[in-house]
């Protein structure tokens, strides 16, 4: 990972924020890869050459009582908010110059520049004369922000306009100073808070939502500049104290390592990167789930699906056309209704029906509609959703696509454990390798969905496979990004039948009913399952399995019920192998 070429030794980078915390971690490593050079903007000031009885100093206490003594020296009384301001101003002043420091020893060169970027006349000023020098800006990062957090109630309009205006207004005037049509990126340090909301910080997070659609908006008028709204978690960082990353982890918010985070920014400034105008870098904390009004309400969602914003879908094709698989359609709604209700998870699926699939062909819908209606709702946490995607055809007649009923839960229950589950059973001659089905045409399927590694054990009434699927970069991904649900490794379970279609009939066999499953753990990319396909009705055009997925412990992460493949000797020119998996 290098920016040589990209970022050239003579461009000027100009860095709000950049001189302190995390701003200046990524600037270093900046100047690692690309040695150019940076203009650094904070408020704080760096004038002046530090008293040299204090030199030496650095641990708080030592530095505070030399500080109280220096007043006491001087006539002046020393107060705790007087020797607390004094203290701040000292590390920021060691903080730039290590900075400084830093980014020379890199092989660029830095200038630190002291100026309220709220302040567009007097910021204009400033970097016009640091320019003059330097050469004109052709990068811009705007890293700098503030926190006031509070309950919305208790924010006055100083807190609002202390967090805003230095996200909103700074890049305002970062702009009228620097126009767009100069850059050769932009870079907005965002916040997951703008994504996803915390309590205490609405301010915070309209500021970074804000950052967020101008990203989208700027790259759009401008597609030439590289522009990117990144959306951060916290950082393990000096404000990250043990007892704050102690709260995070009691919310499974993962904290950032500084030094995986600034090569995640350097990653982003790559050519190959510039397609998202924003990326979110961390999780979505946990949240407890909210209590329910008992009112049943109905919702209409809907999706335009396309094959490009789908890159997945080109290893799930039927001949010359890709399809969606049917995993898709089902964890699509099953995150729909999580969305709906935030703390809450999906749990079960019943009356899974695939209707009419949706093949990307020239009779692909313009858009799909989520139907969600809400059927029942327990005050021990439960909800249950009656869900239909249907869409028109090109004579406006509705076509309907699938149905199922989804129902969520304020907690999944605990995972079933089989004490007879014996992996050393299933060893033996009968052991086939996964790449193989994938190779002779038993299975169809390209590399986003080649989750199953062995087939263990296979007879008339039993199938046994060894599944790990790595995890699929978020892109390829495209519109179903994996969430409670991973409809990437679903697939690779559902494949058991089809394999056991292969060998005892010699045509392949695609889903298309599943009676209920039930999800108690989701199961995480580059996980070892093992599935047993436990076959409880056959016939020449259909199979119906019972399957249980579990862990090498013999701890069940899902369980599914009357799961029927329609067996289709006329897909044989188009799927599936003549020979069986022997």
């Amino acid at each position: 990972m290098t920016l040589e070429g990209i970022i050239r030794p003579s461009d000027v980078i100009l860095v709000s924020g950049g001189a302190r915390g995390i701003t200046a971690q990524c600037v270093i490593r900046l100047a690692e890869q690309a040695r150019c050079k940076f203009i650094l903007l904070g408020r704080s000031s760096a004038d002046g050459l530090e008293p040299g009885w204090i030199k030496d100093t650095h641990s708080e206490a030592d530095i505070k009582q030399r500080l109280m003594e220096d007043m006491k020296s001087s006539g002046e009384k020393p107060t705790l908010q007087k020797i607390q301001e004094a203290f701040k101003s000292l590390l920021a002043k060691r903080e730039i110059k290590e900075t400084l420091t830093a980014i020379k020893r890199a092989g660029g060169y830095a200038e630190y520049v002291s100026v309220d970027i709220t302040n567009g006349p007097q910021l204009a000023e400033k970097i016009t004369e640091t320019t003059s020098r330097l050469g004109p800006v052709t990068g811009i990062i705007h890293g700098a922000g503030n926190l006031a957090d509070k309950l919305i109630e208790k924010k006055s309009i100083n807190d609002f306009e202390t967090v805003f205006s230095t996200k909103i207004n700074g890049l305002e005037n970062l702009l009228h100073t620097v126009p767009v049509s100069q850059l050769n990126f932009l870079v907005l340090f965002s916040s997951i808070v703008g994504f996803f909301g915390n309590i205490g910080q609405a301010d915070y997070a309209m500021a970074n939502e804000i950052l967020n659609k101008t990203a989208h908006f700027i790259k759009h008028k401008f597609p030439s500049c590289h522009v990117l709204s990144i959306g951060w978690g916290p950082w393990d960082s000096g404000m990250v104290t043990p007892e704050l990353k102690k709260a995070f982890e009691e919310r499974d918010v993962q904290v950032i390592p500084a030094d995986v985070g600034a090569s995640i920014l350097v990653n982003e400034l790559l050519p190959s990167k510039n397609t998202a105008a924003q990326v979110i870098v961390g999780n979505a904390p946990a949240r407890p789930a909210e209590d329910t009004s008992s009112e049943l309400r109905q919702y209409e969602i809907h999706r335009k699906l396309t094959l490009d914003a789908n890159p997945f879908l080109n290893d799930h094709r039927i001949g010359e056309h890709a399809v969606l698989p049917a995993t898709c359609a089902a964890t699509w709604v099953a995150s729909a209704c999580e969305q709906l209700y935030p703390g809450y998870v999906f749990f079960s699926i019943d009356t899974y029906k695939v209707l009419k699939g949706i093949v990307f062909d020239e009779q692909l819908a313009d858009e799909y509609v989520l139907d969600l209606k809400e059927i029942a709702k327990s005050q021990s946490g439960e909800i249950d959703f009656e869900a239909v995607i249907w869409s028109k055809n090109q004579k406006g007649r509705k076509i309907y696509n699938y149905s199922l009923r989804v129902r969520l839960v304020k907690e999944s229950p605990a995972m079933p454990v089989d004490p007879a589950f014996n992996l050393t059973s299933m060893t033996g001659a009968q052991i086939i390798p996964g790449d193989l089905l994938y190779k002779n045409g038993t299975l169809f399927h390209g590399p986003a969905f080649q989750g199953v590694e062995e087939v263990l054990q296979v007879s008339p009434g039993k199938l046994i496979t060894k599944c790990s699927l790595p995890k699929l970069d978020e892109k390829m991904q495209g519109q179903f990004t994996v969430q409670t649900g991973n409809p990437f490794i679903y697939d690779a379970i559902v494949q058991s039948l089809l394999i056991w279609a292969q060998r005892y009939y010699q045509a392949p066999c695609l889903p298309s009913y599943m009676e209920r499953l039930e999800q108690y753990k989701a199961i995480p990319f580059g996980e070892t399952i093992y599935v047993t396909l436990d076959v409880t009705s056959q016939s020449e055009t259909a199979v119906l399995g019972d399957l249980t997925v579990q862990d090498a412990t013999g701890q069940s992460y899902v369980w599914i019920k009357g799961l029927q493949g329609t067996i289709s000797p006329r897909l044989k020119n188009l799927i599936g192998s003549h020979n069986s998996a022997n």
